[in-house]
């Protein structure tokens, strides 16, 4: 009988994060301050960050930094997640490719985000700090960090972006079970909230908009500090346990992968399932695809151009240098509602520079016949942001059909949909649309940021 789940022990649990950093020939160029426009310096980060996340951002040379045994034995909770062999959908793709995919969707929340909402939240209760802010797009960074920060005793506010705000409540509702209080952002409570509303009254907010007012709420709030669910560097390596642990796994299959796809926003779960794999091909020169899978309607990687941009929308932030369509971008209203972010993280954006990786869009409709086709041969509802890397990985497995090649396909599962219903029920009724951005909106957004710097 063939083997469908590589399951691993909880001594198996990663005792080392992987900062990739280390081991790239050509690091990120630099975060700037954004008054002064010179490379940020760690206490420049304290007034936001915790000061051992600020240490682990700016880590340019360690590429193993231990975990802490507390965070190690909160992992177990869902950790190690299983491997999985997809023999349903290689069947009905009648394709000679072989696809696993990591099964993040197991976590008490549902996704993946869960391996740094743990860290930020252990991290900053060792410093002594009672209250923190964030933002959310989808819900799954908020979710996770509800459940964190109740876990070490934190308050917690989520500014959640108001298109998501109403289209799935119920991932409001677990953040308010965990006893976070979630505000729709644009909110009225902010001075760049109340900016926002008054330029645009009807604007349905991006990540952007509301990583502007966590910040701003941070700063203005006593024994409170900012956390962030994807594109910083500290973000990316917390998430390295899951592509740690799929080497094991893949090791117990026999195979290793041609191909590893991950879907991107800002860059989280993207990283987690690649950074990993992508190692050996720094170190060993090893011949390995890694694939970004962005919305269309939100093209950066693909479309954007690489420069130095806020990571928000008011400018809170440092200057990153990233792929970006432009911190003033507006996103349509997917619903995939944690990839509708401007700009991927400096890691990810200098890797992309160094052609050491890939970047594909994906059509919102393709991502959910995808997703059905999924559903029906392998029992999981995925969410939509794990959507886009299953069409991708299609893509690579029918392409391996026509080639004829027999090719290894891993993909991060990076959530469950069981909270997204409503966005299936209006694929199947055909009330959904695809929405791509035109070349005209790109030129015009990145023209606007051209003298950033």
């Amino acid at each position: 009988m063939d083997t469908k789940k590589f399951l691993l022990q909880e001594n198996d649990i990663p005792r080392a994060w992987y900062n990739i950093v280390a081991d790239m020939k050509n690091k990120p160029m630099p975060p700037l301050h954004p008054g002064t426009k010179k490379p940020l310096q760690p206490e420049d980060l304290y007034p936001i960050f915790a000061k051992e996340l600020v240490h682990q951002e700016l880590n340019t040379t360690d590429a193993w930094i231990e975990i802490p045994d507390e965070i190690r034995d909160m992992y177990k909770v869902w950790r190690p997640t299983p491997l999985v062999r997809a023999y349903g959908l290689e069947k009905a793709l009648d394709t000679p490719a072989h696809i696993y995919f990591k099964n993040e969707s197991v976590s008490p929340i549902g996704s993946h985000k869960l391996n740094s909402a743990i860290a930020q939240a252990y991290f900053c209760k060792k410093e002594g700090v009672t209250n923190i802010t964030t933002e959310t797009g989808a819900g799954q960074w908020g979710a996770a960090l509800s459940y964190a920060a109740k876990t070490f005793g934190l308050e917690l506010a989520v500014y959640m972006v108001k298109v998501s705000y109403h289209q799935k409540p119920y991932r409001r509702s677990i953040m308010q079970t965990f006893g976070a209080q979630v505000i729709a952002s644009p909110s009225m409570s902010t001075k760049a909230g109340r900016k926002i509303l008054t330029d645009h009254p009807n604007y349905q907010g991006s990540l952007g908009t509301a990583i502007s007012e966590a910040i701003e709420l941070a700063l203005q709030t006593p024994n409170c500090k900012y956390t962030l669910g994807s594109v910083l560097n500290h973000v990316m390596l917390h998430q390295t346990v899951i592509g740690l642990e799929a080497e094991k796994q893949m090791e117990m299959a026999g195979e290793y992968p041609d191909i590893v796809i991950g879907c991107f926003g800002g860059g989280s779960n993207f990283s987690g399932i690649s950074f990993p794999f992508l190692r050996h091909k720094l170190t060993e020169g090893r011949d390995i695809r890694i694939i970004a899978a962005e919305p269309a309607s939100c093209p950066k990687l693909t479309r954007g151009r690489f420069q130095y941009d806020f990571g928000d929308e008011a400018g809170y932030t440092p200057l990153l240098p990233m792929y970006t369509l432009g911190h003033n971008f507006a996103p349509a209203n997917i619903h995939a509602g944690g990839l509708r972010y401007h700009g991927a993280g400096s890691i990810v954006s200098q890797l992309k520079k160094d052609n050491l990786m890939e970047a594909v869009d994906i059509k919102q409709l393709d991502t959910f016949e995808a997703a059905t086709l999924f559903a029906r041969t392998e029992g999981i509802i995925p969410a939509p942001e794990s959507s886009h890397a299953i069409a991708a990985a299609i893509q690579e497995a029918q392409k391996a059909k026509e080639s004829g090649e027999k090719k290894t396909i891993l993909f991060n599962l990076s959530g469950h949909g069981l909270i997204d219903m409503a966005a299936y029920d209006q694929y199947f009724s055909g009330d959904l649309i695809n929405c791509e951005v035109t070349d005209e909106d790109v030129a015009k957004n990145l023209e606007e940021i051209k003298d950033i710097i």
